[in-house]
This record gives C-alpha cells, structure tokens and sequence, in this order.
C-alpha cells in the first residue's frame, strides 16, 4: 500500500532515513500541495532499490536519460534514441552503452551526478509540498545509469549544500546540549573538517555553544553540522547537567557494542508505526494526482547492481 503525507509532518531527511532503514524498494514521488495556488511545475520521481537511489526524472516518458545522454554526447536525441533500442529491456540503459563501448563509467559518473545527485539535493531546499511512496513500483531501466547511491549519503550531500535551514529549524539540537557518539570507530564516510572537528569533540560532555566558541564559528552553523551528522546516524543529542562544566574532562565511555547502537536506529515497530501514522495522515489530506500509473510489480532482485562495483560514495 502506497504512503502520502506532506514535508510538514517529515521532512526530506526523515523521508530518506526511512527509506534506506526500511530497506525499501519502489518510487518516491514529490510535489506541490494540491490546495498550493502556485503548484511547481513539476513532480520528482526518485526510484529506489533496497534503500538505495537508483534513478530520478520529472517525467514519466522514460526519456529523461535519453536526453542527457544526448547533450553530453553532442549528438541529435534520434540518434541516442536508435542506439537505445539496440539495448535489452531488462538491464540499466547505462551499463548497456557501456558494454558496447558508446560511454566509459566517467560518462555514466557524469550523467548520475546531472540526473540524480543534483535533483535530489535540490528537494532538501522545498519547503512545502506532498509526497508519496509507491513501494514495489516497476523501475524504468531506460532512465538507470547503473550507479547508485544509498539515501543517507544523499542526504549527507543534500545538507551540506543546504544554503536555507528554515524549513528544519525546529528541527536542530539545542545549543545548550551536548552530542555522544552512538558508532564505535572510524565514521563510514569521508567528513569535511568542520565535521570531523564537531565528530571528535561528540563525548556528551561538551555543549555545542562551547564547541562553537572552541572552533570560532558561529553556533548555527555547528547546529548545521551536528543535525547532519545526527542524521546519518553518528552522533546523538544529549542534555548536559548542569553540574557539569563544558570543558569539564571525564573518563571515556566505552566502545558501544553493536547492539547499543542498534537502539538509535528504526526498529521494526517504529516502521510499523511510522506507516500507520502517514496512512493516517494521508486519509484527512487531499491528495494531488501523480501520474503516476501501474499494475506491474517491481522485480524482486536486480543482479546487475549486485556485479557493478561502481557506487557514488561521500
């Protein structure tokens, strides 16, 4: 069963927390409310496979990549469009121009970063809007490079170049409260030093004002980059008492173990109500028409994904 709700009620981060915790596989579709007397001009249409974003386009013509291909090509899209029907039907459009030599995987890395990475950093600027989950939808492999990306490092990406923070101000850690690791070792992904700075001062003893004094940079921004690594699933607010000073040393905690950590994370009854919530939400609200259409389930497995190595990585 499909899931609608609006960006009021979860926000682009959650959206995708969801997605990639969930292990879900279908199409997510965003768009403008449909009392919004000024609606965009477009719907987003961002494909996932297992948690993992696969495709994105603002049509359904399956002609999305087509026309990037085109123009990075340099070449009249009836052309592009006589290769492609050259090409199986059950493999990414992508890989298949590889595999005959028409695109090298630096071309495919180009065409994923114009298609997917850059719309989808894009959604984490709108403000308002209704979205909805079509779980199992048919995913178009005319509009798959191939590569993919899991939805936290698009996330990762999408906040780091999120210029306005209003729409998630309600949102952001308390200045006052600290942060503690909730990951023994190394964090997964490659952080910029302001990140790595804030990553290392997470002990849970140290507030985040002080930590922006420390740093000299203004505490808003250190709230930036706390929520994102919040979010990826890093570090964890913490409440300071007031007995403890903010540079106050004490003895570190222990290494989490596996299943500490687990406790952060979506379990499986916080899924199930997290669907019954945005079902219900989705019964009081008027919902936009997507354009969406299909009796075609998605395919159980996809194992092509499994032997291409190449993944988008932060």
């Amino acid at each position: 069963m499909s899931i609608t709700s609006s960006l009021s009620d979860f926000s682009i981060p959650e959206i995708f927390q969801f997605l990639e915790k969930g292990q879900k596989t279908g199409v997510l579709t965003l768009g403008a409310l449909p009392e919004d007397p000024t609606p965009l001009n477009e719907i987003h249409y961002i494909w996932v496979y297992k948690g993992r974003i696969v495709a994105a386009a603002h049509q359904l013509d399956h002609q999305g990549l087509v026309k990037l291909i085109a123009e990075q090509m340099g070449v009249s899209q009836r052309v592009v469009t006589k290769l492609v029907q050259l090409c199986p039907t059950d493999k990414p459009l992508g890989l298949s121009l590889k595999h005959h030599g028409i695109l090298s995987i630096e071309h495919l890395k180009q065409l994923f970063q114009s298609q997917v990475l850059q719309r989808v950093c894009a959604l984490f600027e709108l403000k308002e809007g209704q979205f909805k989950f079509i779980p199992n939808a048919p995913i178009p492999t005319k509009e798959m490079t191939g590569l993919n990306i899991s939805a936290t490092e698009a996330t990762l990406r999408g906040l780091r170049l999120l210029k306005n923070w209003d729409n998630l101000s309600d949102r952001l850690p308390d200045p006052n409260s600290g942060l503690a690791s909730i990951l023994a070792g190394s964090p997964p992904y490659r952080l910029y030093p302001l990140e790595e700075q804030v990553w290392e001062r997470a002990q849970g003893t140290v507030s985040l004002s002080a930590i922006a004094k420390e740093l000299n940079v203004p505490v808003e921004q250190v709230q930036h980059v706390a929520f994102t690594l919040m979010t990826v699933g890093l570090v964890e607010e913490v409440p300071l008492l007031a007995g403890i000073l903010p540079t106050q040393e004490i003895e570190p905690l222990p290494a989490q173990l596996p299943e500490a950590s687990e406790k952060h994370g979506i379990t499986p009854s916080l899924l199930h109500n997290l669907v019954g919530f945005l079902r219900s939400k989705a019964g009081n609200r008027q919902e936009r028409h997507w354009n969406y259409v299909s009796t075609h389930s998605s395919p159980t497995s996809l194992p092509f994904l499994k032997k291409e190595k190449e993944t988008i990585k932060c």
